[in-house]
């Protein structure tokens, strides 16, 4: 499989496959929403959108990155996420760099979000694809994001057939900017357990596959048939 590691900033046209990589944490949340009984997850453009579609979906749940604010329901944090009851809900998900890198490659003919806890689903999906040019979209600080790089790193291998050891790449994650910054508190809307809980291999089953719905990009979760040769439908 030729795979290509590009930031946001690089993307100068759609790719055929895209995987946006955010572990720290937009895709790790948007697992455990899933988990947690969410039917789809709309990705949002901007605060304004998400509060805008919130207020024309009153039983929608808007959450975003940072601290608490009006408005917004939860915030993108897995270890806050994991007490909501979110059975059969819609989600409206906006953050910083994981939104964005799934908005930039809309256009692809399969998007994928992607994050350890859903690792070796997303492999699998991408090996019943049987595509040999995968773009891997790292979102975290331009495309630098150490925990984002290790993790698309580590599925394109896996995608590839290889079989890795994930444990230096996890060890990357573990010791990235964004991990530091989240144990240390300098990032709002945090829960004591969120690095651990993204740094969780294989913790769900699902790959994550976004696509348009009426004019909004939706991301829901596909179960990955244990056979390599089965595709989405």
């Amino acid at each position: 499989m030729d795979a290509r590691f590009l930031g946001i900033p690089e993307l100068a046209e759609a790719p055929s496959v895209a995987v946006v990589v955010d572990v720290m944490r937009a895709f790790t949340v948007a697992a455990w929403a899933f988990a947690q009984g969410a039917e789809r997850i709309v990705l949002a453009e901007s605060p304004d959108e998400a509060l805008a579609l919130k207020a024309r979906h009153p039983e929608w749940v808007a959450l975003k990155d940072g601290p608490p604010a009006p408005g917004f329901d939860a915030v993108n944090s897995p270890g806050l996420l994991r007490s909501f009851d979110l059975g059969g809900r819609t989600v409206v998900q906006k953050t910083t760099a994981g939104t964005v890198g799934a908005l930039a490659v809309k256009e692809a003919s399969l998007v994928l979000c992607a994050s350890f806890v859903v690792a070796e689903a997303t492999a699998r999906l991408l090996r019943s694809r049987d595509r040999d040019g995968v773009t891997f979209v790292v979102t975290g600080e331009d495309g630098r994001a150490d925990e984002d790089l290790a993790c698309a790193q580590y599925i394109a291998l896996r995608a590839a057939g290889a079989g890795t050891d994930a444990a230096d790449f996890l060890r990357r994650a573990g010791a990235s900017r964004a991990a530091h910054e989240l144990a240390e508190g300098v990032r709002q809307g945090v829960h004591p357990d969120d690095v651990a809980l993204c740094l969780e291999l294989d913790r769900f089953p699902f790959a994550m596959v976004a696509t348009p719905e009426d004019s909004l990009m939706v991301l829901r979760p596909y179960a990955v048939p244990s056979s390599t040769d089965a595709g989405v439908r």
